[in-house]
Formats: C-alpha cells, sequence, structure tokens
C-alpha cells in the first residue's frame, strides 16, 4: 500500500470532518472560512487518495457512505486530540496551561461551578475546558485529560479520586406536598413520579425496597438531564429520586423538601478519573489537589 494513503494531509481531513458533522459542504465551508468549491476539491481528493466514496451525492444533497461514517468516527477523535494539544501549546506559550475535562452536566452545574471562582483566583495559571459528557465513554479517545463521572469502582485502566458520595433522596415541592402530603412509602402512590433516562429502573428499585407493589406505580415524564427534572419537581409536576448533592441549594431555601427519609440505596460515587499516564501532567495536578482538598460546604464553594 501507498504510504501517503495512510497519511492524508490535515486539510482534507479538517474538511472531511467539518462536512461530515454538517452533512453539508456549505456549512462546512463557512466553519472553516473557505469556500464551497475548496471544501469539495478537499474531500475529493481524499477520496481519490484512500480509493472510495466517503460521501454520496444527490443533487446539492450528500449523505454518508457506511465506510465514510466509519472513518468519520474514527478521526474525529484524533482531530479532537491534536486541536487540544496544539491550544494548551498555545496557551503554554501565554503562560497558561489548560486541562479538558469531561463531566456530567447537572453535576458541573450544581456541584462543581460553584467553586471555580474560587479555583481560577488560586490558580489563574489554569484554564479549565468543561465538556459534557453523559454515560460511559472512553476518556483518552475522547481527546479528554481527565472527567468526572458517576458509578461504583473498580474503574479498570484509570486513577480514580472518590468526590462524593451519591445519596439518593426522594424530593417534592411544598405545593405538591400541600395537596397530597407524603407521611408513609405508600403514600407516593397519589404523586406522578418522574424519571431520569440514565436512571430508569429507579422507581423500580425504590419500590421494591419499600414493599410496593410494582403496579402502583404511576411513572411521569422521562428526562434527559437531571436540571430539567429539578426544575420540573420545583414547579409541582411531579416527585422524583435525585442525589442529595444537586439539590441543595433548593433544599436549603425551601423550595424543595424531602418528605420522607426513606431514599434509594445507592453504592455510587462520583469521581475524578482520569489515566495513569496524564498523573504528572502540571494543570491536572493542580486541579486534582484543588478538588480534593475542597469542603463540600457553601462557604468553601464561594471561596
Amino acid at each position: 500500500m501507498n504510504i501517503h494513503r495512510l497519511a492524508p494531509s490535515m486539510s482534507m481531513l479538517l474538511a472531511f470532518d467539518a462536512a461530515a458533522r454538517h452533512h453539508s459542504f456549505t456549512r462546512a465551508a463557512s466553519e472553516l472560512s473557505l469556500t464551497q468549491s475548496a471544501v469539495s476539491r478537499q474531500i475529493q481528493a481524499l477520496e481519490r487518495l484512500l480509493e472510495v466514496d466517503l460521501f454520496e451525492r444527490e443533487g446539492r444533497h450528500i449523505r454518508l457512505t457506511e465506510v465514510g461514517a466509519m472513518y468519520a468516527q474514527d478521526i474525529a477523535p484524533a482531530l479532537a486530540r491534536i486541536s487540544g494539544a496544539s491550544a494548551r501549546v498555545g496557551a503554554f506559550r501565554k503562560g497558561v496551561s489548560s486541562l479538558n475535562l469531561a463531566i456530567l452536566p447537572t453535576f458541573g452545574e450544581r456541584w462543581l461551578m460553584p467553586g471555580l471562582e474560587a479555583f481560577y483566583r488560586r490558580h489563574p495559571g489554569v484554564m479549565l475546558h468543561l465538556h459534557t459528557r453523559i454515560g460511559e465513554y472512553d476518556i483518552t479517545e475522547s481527546g479528554m485529560d481527565a472527567a468526572i463521572n458517576v458509578g461504583v469502582e473498580p474503574w479498570p485502566g484509570l486513577i480514580a479520586h472518590p468526590l462524593v458520595d451519591e445519596e439518593v433522596v426522594l424530593v417534592a415541592s411544598p405545593a405538591a406536598l400541600s395537596h397530597r402530603p407524603i407521611r408513609e412509602p405508600a403514600d407516593v402512590v397519589g404523586h406522578l413520579l418522574l424519571q431520569i433516562a440514565v436512571r430508569s429502573e429507579a422507581w423500580h428499585q425504590w419500590f421494591t425496597a419499600q414493599g410496593l407493589p410494582l403496579g402502583y406505580m404511576r411513572l411521569g415524564p422521562q428526562f434527559e438531564f437531571t436540571t430539567h427534572m429539578i426544575q420540573a419537581v420545583t414547579a409541582g409536576i411531579g416527585i422524583a429520586l435525585v442525589a442529595r448533592c444537586l439539590v441543595e441549594e433548593e433544599l436549603r431555601d425551601g423550595r424543595l423538601t424531602i418528605p420522607l427519609d426513606a431514599g434509594l440505596d445507592s453504592r455510587r460515587r462520583y469521581y475524578l478519573l482520569y489515566p495513569p499516564e496524564k498523573a504528572d501532567f502540571p494543570p491536572l495536578a493542580t486541579f486534582r489537589d484543588w478538588l480534593l482538598a475542597r469542603d463540600d460546604s457553601p462557604d468553601d464553594a464561594a471561596g
């Protein structure tokens, strides 16, 4: 095989990646500040080099072929790593080091963000870039330096630092409880049970643990993001099972309450995770030391 086929130019790859993401040569050209014809020529050159069709063209519309979709999925993490590495080099030249951190959206918003002002004040030479991720993913392949995720040990191939336990509690708004008080587990039957997509089994587990018939469940809408479910509970739409660390503000100001000391038994924790080869990466070491020394309290989060 010709060695040049294994090393397409960066301009070819960037044009293909942008077109694959946008499903459009025109939008790819806009992103790259090129003309549509320039993007088209780069992709045609890449197809000739690889000797495969990466797109199906139907008039002015394009669609990835099967091999094109596979290629796009394979090169995206590599391009992200190159981009991140280049950004870090540029920042280093200016005296600033950067850290790419994958994080769960609600945990990032509710637990991490309140303390970041204090972090930046103490460590102005570190730039933290947050990337939302949900579920399982490969930290290295996704171009991240580290991640904060929830689960149970072990985390194969990763160094794991526990941050906070996932204490799952039953929450409701005072307005909802004024209409249907919850004094014992059976009282939840009169309420709409809100769900989060990644924990769709939570109410089944809770009903089983409380010895309640599953047929009594009145399952309500399912949410992709925990933040949206919390907003729905606060609005009185239903009740929910949620990690306490995500609703501390609502509990403090009375927008939500815990009507029963009957949560969901969870062995899960939130962890800071990273591959061993990143352990001595200076911005990660700085962030890790600050994070592990942080007292999980409002006063410390504020600085």
